[in-house]
């Protein structure tokens, strides 16, 4: 079995981010926008500080990156119906993140999840949208 350049990329940034070098992390995506289609395969990672070091990666990326962060949001939306409850909450908050309006229908499918968790990190990823967008239409 041939291991792909992309899944020995995802493998290489979740060992980064296991090991702490988010700094480098953040360099590496705003030199290479395409990195983004990792988001959703990452944000799955077993690995506890992997997915911490995701939601700290997208936040920094936010702030640094705004134009491009949307990028993950197409492999993330489909997460949101994951079998795995941490990965669908972890989802949700990474898509109130990004923050995009257009997101907004999937957040509130999420408000019905059966587990109480995911239906607060989706109100709180939808207060947040509403939030930004009110201060950004002053």
């Amino acid at each position: 079995m041939q291991i792909s350049p992309q899944s020995d990329l995802q493998q290489m940034i979740a060992d980064y981010m296991e090991n702490g070098f988010l700094d480098n992390i953040i360099d590496m995506f705003r030199h290479d926008s395409s990195l983004y289609d990792l988001i959703g395969a990452l944000i799955q990672d077993e690995r506890v500080r992997v997915r911490i070091g995701i939601t700290a990666l997208m936040e920094e990326l936010k702030r640094l990156d705004p134009a491009n962060i949307i990028r993950a949001q197409k492999d993330l939306l489909p997460l949101l119906d994951h079998a795995d409850a941490v990965v669908r909450g972890d989802t949700a908050n990474l898509i109130g993140i990004i923050g995009d309006r257009g997101s907004l229908p999937f957040l509130e499918q999420c408000l019905s999840d059966v587990h109480e968790n995911i239906r607060i990190i989706a109100q709180e990823a939808i207060a947040q949208m509403q939030i930004h967008a009110k201060v950004h239409s002053k």
